[in-house]
C-alpha cells in the first residue's frame, strides 16, 4: 500500500527522516527550484526517486494544500512501546511520553506532535480504534515532525499500566474542580502526558490509571483551552522542569 503525501515541509521531512520507501516526486512546473523546493529536488536525484513535473492542477486530487509537490511512499512506520522506552533509555533519559486518547482532528494531532517533537518527547501513544491514524494530513500538519518521533497504536490502559510498571508516572489533562493546578505536580520525572479528545476529554478507564489530574489555570474570559494548546503548554512546561532545554543549549 501506498500514499501520497504533501506540503513542502512534509515532503523534506520525510525524504531526511528516511523512515519509509520513497517512490516518486511530483513537482509542480510552476514551482521555482530553490528554498525547500530545491532541496527536495537534491535529495530525490540523490536517492534515485523518480521526479515528474506536472501542471500545478494536477497535484489538487492529492490535497488543494500541495504546495507544488507532492512524494508517494510507504504507509508510515508505527514503532512499539517498548521502542520508545528503549529510545528514551538509549539516550540516557528518563522516559518522556505524549498519549493522544481519542482526538479526532488531524490538524490538532499535527501540532501536539510537531510540538512533541520539538520539546524532546520521546514517543506518542495513539488509541487502536477511534482516533486519527498518522495520514498524510496529520504528516502535513506537523510539518513533518511525525516522520522524526516514535509512534505507537496500542490498547491505552494497557500501556498506561506498563509505563507504571516501569516506573512512568502519568498525568491526564482536565479542567474539572477535582484536577490539580499543573504547576503544583512534580514534572521532573519519567512522564506521560494524557490529552483528551476534542470535546469529550479522557476516557474513564484511562482518567482511572492516571496518577495525577492537571489543569493549566486561565486568566481569560473563554472556558479552557483547546486540546493541542493545553497539551502544547503541559508538554513545554514538562520538558522545562526536565532540564531538556538547558541540555539543548549545552
Amino acid at each position: 500500500m501506498r500514499e501520497w503525501l504533501y506540503g513542502r515541509n512534509a515532503v523534506y521531512e520525510t525524504l531526511v527522516a528516511q523512515r519509509r520507501n520513497a517512490y516518486q516526486l511530483k513537482v509542480s512546473e510552476t514551482a521555482q527550484a530553490k528554498g525547500r523546493v530545491a532541496d527536495i529536488l537534491a535529495i530525490a536525484r540523490q536517492r534515485n526517486i523518480p521526479i515528474e513535473r506536472v501542471p500545478k492542477g494536477a497535484l489538487n486530487p492529492i490535497h488543494p494544500s500541495h504546495q507544488g509537490v507532492a512524494l508517494q511512499a510507504s504507509p508510515y512506520p508505527y514503532a512499539d512501546l517498548e521502542e520508545i522506552l528503549l529510545f528514551s533509555a538509549e539516550r540516557g533519559a528518563s522516559p518522556f511520553l505524549l498519549i493522544l486518547d481519542i482526538l479526532q482532528d488531524p490538524q490538532n494531532v499535527g501540532s501536539l506532535i510537531r510540538t512533541a517533537e520539538g520539546v524532546g518527547v520521546h514517543g506518542v501513544i495513539l488509541p487502536l480504534r477511534e482516533s486519527v491514524e498518522i495520514t498524510p494530513a496529520v504528516v502535513n500538519a506537523s510539518a513533518g515532525a511525525t516522520e522524526h518521533l516514535l509512534i505507537a497504536r496500542s490498547n491505552l490502559a494497557q500501556a498506561i499500566g506498563l509505563l507504571k510498571q516501569r516506573g512512568v508516572w502519568v498525568i491526564g489533562l482536565e479542567d474539572s474542580p477535582e484536577a490539580q493546578l499543573l504547576e503544583d505536580i512534580p514534572l521532573n520525572r519519567p512522564l506521560a502526558v494524557v490529552v483528551g479528545g476534542e470535546g469529550t476529554g479522557i476516557r474513564p478507564l484511562v482518567r482511572r490509571s492516571c496518577d495525577f489530574l492537571a489543569r493549566i489555570p486561565m486568566k481569560g474570559k473563554i472556558n479552557s483551552y483547546n486540546a493541542a494548546v493545553a497539551g502544547s503548554i503541559a508538554l513545554y512546561l514538562a520538558s522545562n522542569a526536565r532540564g531538556e532545554f538547558a541540555t539543548a543549549k549545552g
